[in-house]
């Protein structure tokens, strides 16, 4: 199989950047002078302190880079519906596009995030404690950094067992990387840290900080860009929506705390007892640092900022003086030279696929641009497309030199991609190539080649679809490399009756991304076997999809089962097509795509239901709708304008979806209508809202008081006791048994009832391993004629994970209380 991939340190925008403003450049050239390197070590995105970031990289001007052990698949997410791996893909963007911002690069290990942990040890648990150990000291010794900085102690006042755990790591990687009998098989010399710091912190009613600490101010302004770092970090921060982590600028002095974990103290300076010149480097020939040192100080000393293009000569003198050098660790300046040469040339180099979508066994256009804007002497130009060059003419100045070919894209290439999901999840970790250990992302790309002066550079750019936006104007997106044909099903997930002989249909939408007259089958795997659903899928053209639909009867299922079904489709002399493709598209992030495996949940479970409609008011995003849709419930969204108690008198239930009190404001205003809704035999649900700095509750939700804590069951396995077996939310219209709450995904319960008043009955009792017993995950009044309930049991996780316990107790938690 052949994979074009590049992995990307930066972001692609969805605006391709091509060239940077003179004093950007001018920063980059200041940065050759400077050898030094700084990781900072942290779990999750957003746990990075972009401040500190954006100083080191932009005032220090240190090669600075952050380890995210995770990518955030486990959190939550306040601007859509993701979960897992959709979040962390979300999440992903979102730290390159802040990176982006503050000049750090960026690293990940192959981590899963499983949710919130209060433990390292369940943490180690889950992840395989060794495997990631490997990757942070791959890490360390690919980049080579000289100091270390951690954003959580190993003490535990990080609070999440995952931020313990990333400063646990950080300390064995700092001992192992320098440890030549460690991690051999990597094939990576070993490196030695000078110090290992923790940046100490002060959250809230968590201050670490000590006057005693080495301290940096972290707060000036660069003149050169015309931004503070405080307003740097804050831009770099505010990228991460799906966390609702907006912040404002900060200016002036900003004091940083550190305490050091292992190595010598810094006591003047970060880098004491580290040089951060050339002179560091060992080489054979002396005077090669000798002629860096004086070759970078000529460099900046006689910038043009009307001409950069007038450095190109020293930039190219430099490039080959540390090619000569031989020092691996100089030689990190190659691609940074590289790319000073581009941005100082004004050079123009794109290419563009006539379609986002490339499908694999048909031909696609592509036009590829050279744009010699500054009308430099161009020796040549070509460009590396599928393994075929094509040569651009650069006989004339100021040439806008254009390439349309057509391309056949053969079965053999892979399809795009994120490497991290090449493989299934195992173990608490994504499965991985480890040469990929590290890195970002992974994208499509050509090789450009330019010869300037007699000397040839070898560029990579994204191979990209362009499209323009009345609004936006022009868009960039990365293309994608595919199958001809993708499967999308509808509904992920059935649920039948243990009882009688029901069927409910599937429909399986044929999407081509490419004319297919072959004969084809569609087929169902279900346990390994293969039952053909249709037996002559016709023609079909591109871009116009084809829905056929089968029935699954209840009766081909075993009593109280599980199961998944796989579709594919069959053709003779063609790879099977069995794949599903999603796109998840945000403004503030590049169009995020990936292929999956289209398959179909169906419980078959004594599920008993009372009630035929529900009322929904969505939240931060949820799936719970389709949920109540497959129990056989009407589901009536319901926004502001329509919590009237005429238009709601009539509903069964109203639900409110997760963290709705925190976003909508509105629901104040509604507490009164609710309320007799309630009184009059309504039922209302709540499920969990938090009490934080992200979205305080303002509004008032409940008859009777009581508060939101941040106390959570994180073990989905926890032992769950009834305190009043015999209440009907555990016995009408199922009866509730501990098998139900078997199966469970990513925690019990978050954001608990606390302070509880006596109105309130509590119904289950739970706690983590050596914690104390928690009663307030569910608790229920009666009020009027109706019923109120408030749970932080994690139905939006579990009931689109089709965990067949979950689906049992909400429909006891929504059932009609007037009958």
């Amino acid at each position: 199989m052949f994979r074009l991939l590049i992995v990307c340190i930066l972001f692609i925008n969805t605006v391709a950047a091509q060239t940077k403003n003179a004093a950007e450049i001018l920063q980059d050239f200041k940065k050759l002078d400077v050898h030094g390197a700084v990781l900072y070590i942290a779990a999750h995105p957003d746990d990075e302190n972009t401040r500190l970031l954006s100083y080191l990289a932009n005032e220090r001007k240190f090669r600075t880079g952050y380890l995210s052990l995770t990518r955030g698949d486990g959190g939550q997410n306040l601007i859509g519906d993701e979960q897992g791996i959709d979040l962390g893909l979300i999440r992903t963007q979102e730290l390159l596009a802040a990176r982006k911002v503050d000049g750090a690069e960026q690293f990940f290990s192959s981590a899963y995030d499983f949710g919130y942990s209060k433990s390292p040890d369940e943490t180690f648990h889950k992840w395989n404690h060794q495997k990631i150990l490997g990757e942070v000291v791959y890490v360390i010794r690919k980049f080579r950094p000289d100091v270390i900085i951690t954003r959580f102690p190993t003490t535990g006042e990080g609070g999440h067992g995952h931020h313990t755990a990333s400063a646990i790591l950080a300390g064995e990687a700092y001992d192992a990387a320098a440890d030549p009998a460690q991690f051999r098989e990597q094939g990576l010399a070993p490196w030695k840290v000078k110090r290992l710091l923790w940046n100490t912190f002060n959250f809230g009613s968590a201050n670490t900080q000590k006057e005693d600490q080495f301290k940096i101010d972290a707060g000036g302004f660069n003149p050169l860009l015309g931004i503070s770092y405080g307003e740097m970090a804050a831009a770099s921060r505010s990228n991460h929506k799906s966390q609702g982590f907006g912040v404002p600028a900060q200016r002036g002095t900003i004091i940083e705390y550190f305490a050091t974990i292992k190595g010598e103290a810094p006591v003047n300076d970060l880098m004491d007892g580290i040089d951060v010149t050339a002179a560091r480097y060992v080489v054979n020939d002396k005077t090669i640092i000798t002629q860096y040192k004086e070759s970078v100080n000529a460099l900046i000393q006689q910038f043009d900022p009307s001409q950069p293009s007038a450095s190109i000569q020293r930039l190219q003198q430099l490039h080959d003086l540390v090619q000569r050098s031989g020092d691996e660790l100089l030689m990190k300046k190659l691609s940074a030279i590289e790319n000073c040469i581009l941005n100082a040339s004004g050079i123009f180099m794109e290419a563009i696929s006539q379609n986002v979508i490339i499908a694999k066994g048909d031909s696609t256009k592509f036009n590829l641009v050279f744009n010699n804007r500054n009308g430099l002497k161009i020796d040549a130009a070509s460009v590396n497309l599928f393994e075929e060059k094509f040569a651009f003419d650069v006989s004339q100045k100021n040439i806008n030199s254009t390439k349309n070919i057509n391309v056949f894209i053969p079965f053999e290439f892979e399809n795009s991609q994120p490497y991290w999901l090449e493989q299934p999840l195992k173990d608490g970790s994504f499965s991985i190539d480890p040469q990929l250990t590290g890195l970002p992302q992974n994208i499509l790309f050509v090789n450009f080649s330019v010869t300037i002066n007699g000397k040839t550079y070898g560029f990579k750019k994204p191979l990209q679809f362009k499209s323009t936006d009345p609004v936006k104007g022009e868009v960039y997106q990365s293309a994608v490399i595919t199958d001809p044909l993708h499967i999308a099903v509808t509904p992920t997930l059935i649920i039948l009756p243990d009882q009688g002989n029901v069927s409910q249909n599937i429909s399986v939408n044929i999407n081509p991304n490419e004319n297919w007259a072959v004969p084809s089958k569609l087929e169902m795997v279900k346990n390994g076997n293969v039952k053909v659903v249709a037996d002559s899928i016709g023609v079909l053209k591109k871009a116009n999809s084809s829905i056929l639909q089968f029935p699954v009867s209840s009766s081909d299922f075993a009593n109280n089962s599980s199961s998944d079904i796989r579709l594919q489709i069959r053709s003779n002399g063609f790879p099977l097509q069995q794949k599903g493709f999603k796109k998840i598209n945000y403004d503030h992030i590049p169009a995020i795509s990936y292929h999956y495996q289209p398959t179909v949940r169906v419980l078959k479970m004594d599920l008993k239901t009372e009630g035929k409609t529900a009322g929904y008011i969505a939240g931060a995003g949820d799936k719970v709708p389709e949920a109540l849709m497959q129990m056989g419930y009407q589901v009536i969204m319901l926004a502001e304008q329509d919590l009237t108690y005429e238009k709601i008198k009539k509903l069964d239930v109203i639900i409110t979806g997760i963290r709705a009190y925190n976003i909508h404001s509105w629901l104040s205003n509604a507490h009164t209508v609710l309320m007799k809704y309630v009184q009059e035999g309504g039922v209302l649900l709540v499920q969990y809202n938090t009490n934080n700095s992200i979205g305080p509750v303002k509004a008032s939700i409940s008859p009777y008081p009581f508060n939101i804590s941040r106390n959570r069951i994180t073990d989905e396995n926890a032992a769950v006791d009834f305190l009043i077996p015999d209440h009907p939310l555990l016995n009408f219209p199922n009866k509730i048994t501990a098998a139900d709450f078997e199966g469970w995904i990513q925690e019990r319960s978050i954001y608990h009832a606390d302070n509880i008043d006596e109105h309130y009955k509590k119904l289950l009792s739970m706690n983590d391993p050596n914690e104390q017993k928690n009663e307030g995950s569910l608790i229920v009044t009666d009020y009027g004629k109706g019923r109120f309930m408030y749970t932080g049991l994690v139905f939006f996780r579990e009931l689109p994970a089709g965990v067949a316990g979950a689906y049992r107790l909400f429909a006891n938690l929504i059932a009609n209380k007037r009958k």
